[in-house]
């Protein structure tokens, strides 16, 4: 039961769950009423009947959300994972994101490349992928697709609807990145 009560000192009401048990010889009229439950010359009391929350499941009391940012994490660290991606993002982007990973204080963005859609019980993932020179790249894709989507609901439970790649570039063997050693000594 839940007792709202209201202050004669101030305008607001107060709701307070007490358990009011009612007898059996109460009458109909009575249960539930607002003098049945107040005390003589009190007004302003009145009893409702509804769920007490500690009566409820643990797993239904509140509600979870979940960031776009948290989804893209997850399917920028999946997609990572699978033999054949180089890297995430297009040329500008991972240009843009070297530079900002060596400003002192930076660090690597893993969802770089990864932009997703995220409703209440769905999401969608589009990717922008960089893989390596010779792998099949529709190989790779599925690879990819079934990672991302097996993380995310996993992680999240979000039902993923679709997964999204496009392949921007590809990583030549003998190209150099600026990660690796210099050409010339």
């Amino acid at each position: 039961m839940v007792v709202q009560t209201a202050s004669h000192d101030t305008d607001h009401a107060t709701d307070v769950v007490v358990p009011a048990p009612v007898s059996a010889s109460a009458s109909p009229s009575a249960r539930g009423s607002a003098s049945a439950a107040a005390p003589a010359g009190r007004s302003g009391t009145t009893v409702s009947e509804g769920s007490a929350g500690a009566q409820e499941p643990a797993a239904t009391r509140g509600r979870t959300s979940i960031a776009g940012g948290v989804v893209e994490k997850i399917a920028g660290l999946a997609a990572r994972e699978v033999p054949g991606v180089f890297a995430l993002g297009g040329t500008l982007s991972r240009t843009l994101g070297a530079v900002r990973d060596r400003v002192p204080g930076g660090r690597p963005s893993v969802s770089r490349g990864v932009k997703v859609e995220v409703g209440q019980r769905q999401t969608a993932v589009d990717l922008d992928v960089m893989v390596e020179y010779g792998v099949p790249i529709t190989d790779v894709a599925r690879d990819v697709r079934e990672n991302v989507i097996a993380a995310v609901e996993r992680m999240t439970g979000l039902e993923v609807v679709e997964v999204n790649i496009s392949v921007v570039d590809v990583r030549l063997p003998d190209e150099d990145l600026g990660d690796g050693e210099p050409r010339v000594q």
